[in-house]
């Protein structure tokens, strides 16, 4: 990596050669990044933007909580935005938060704040960068109904700033050009008692504990629900509930949920997750779409390149 290493602009946050991502993921799983990049400020972030070469891949990760890497690793550069980027301050009734902030800190921040309508990212796992690509949501709510703006830069560095509709933000969907990097967002909520914010929350954090697997490593909701159903509900009827490969497993609990049993390799949770779409379509269901996003190199692509250098 020494060669693409010098490639790269001067930053004041950190380089990291051939970083592990397992231990920035949830499942635990994934190959090595080229190379990690954490900035320490969005005027670092866009510099970098501004001067890597245009050939050089790069992706974004946060909490690593809905992610999935592959085993053969993520080539170019790697953006961890939540190392650094977490500031949540609030303005009335608004909240700007940066986009490498938990949604849980989020919810708690507006919690305390005396801000309500925002109490539903304490039940969202993931940052509010992740919420914002994919229009993240839980318990009646999605990031499009409490968005005011999300601010960033695209690929050349330069800033963007966009409203939900210009973002045509739909379920579980953002037609956000991939290139860009949110850094921050505007976020809307109402006045309301602290105290009655706090409940609802510990009604949600209960209600989550109930239905979904706990103390497991898992990437959160796999599918996202078809048109007037449940993904859950099409996966039980294909008789996929406890369904395992090698070591990743179909929950028990909740079977819109796959879980690293321990030991598992991103192949197996990824062919266990196109088993369960090919079962449910051969059930006569739908066609699900992987919610949980997926990068990087299979491991035999990746040493094939590998000899070839």
């Amino acid at each position: 990596m020494t060669d693409l290493l010098s490639r790269l602009p001067t930053v004041r946050g950190d380089y990291n050669s051939s970083a592990a991502l397992a231990q920035h993921t949830w499942f635990g799983v994934g190959g090595p990044a080229d190379i990690l990049f954490c900035p320490c400020d969005t005027d670092d972030l866009a510099a970098f933007l501004a001067a890597c070469p245009a050939d050089i891949a790069v992706n974004v990760i946060g909490a690593g909580s809905n992610l999935l890497v592959r085993d053969g690793g993520v080539a170019g550069v790697v953006i961890k935005m939540n190392a650094h980027l977490t500031n949540i301050r609030h303005d009335g009734t608004q909240i700007i938060a940066q986009t490498g902030a938990t949604d849980a800190d989020v919810a708690r921040y507006a919690q305390k704040a005396g801000i309500g309508g925002l109490e539903f990212l304490i039940g969202i796992p993931g940052t509010i960068g992740g919420g914002l690509r994919m229009n993240a949501g839980a318990y009646g709510s999605e990031f499009k109904d409490i968005t005011l703006t999300a601010s960033g830069f695209d690929r050349q560095g330069r800033a963007v700033t966009a409203t939900p509709t210009e973002m045509g933000m739909g379920y579980r969907h953002s037609d956000a050009p991939a290139d860009w990097i949110f850094t921050s967002a505007i976020l809307t909520g109402h006045a309301d008692d602290p105290a009655a914010i706090k409940s609802r929350m510990k009604t949600i954090v209960t209600n989550r504990g109930d239905a979904q697997p706990r103390g497991v490593r898992t990437g959160g909701s796999t599918f996202a629900n078809p048109d007037g159903g449940k993904a859950w509900q099409e996966i039980d009827k294909a008789g996929c509930r406890g369904l395992q490969i090698g070591a990743a497993r179909v929950s028990d609990k909740h079977c819109n949920f796959l879980i690293n049993t321990g030991g598992a390799t991103a192949l197996d949770i990824e062919t266990l997750g196109e088993t369960v779409r090919r079962r449910v379509q051969e059930n006569g269901g739908p066609e699900l779409r992987w919610e949980i996003r997926r990068i990087g190199r299979d491991l035999k692509a990746s040493k094939n390149q590998e000899g070839a250098e």
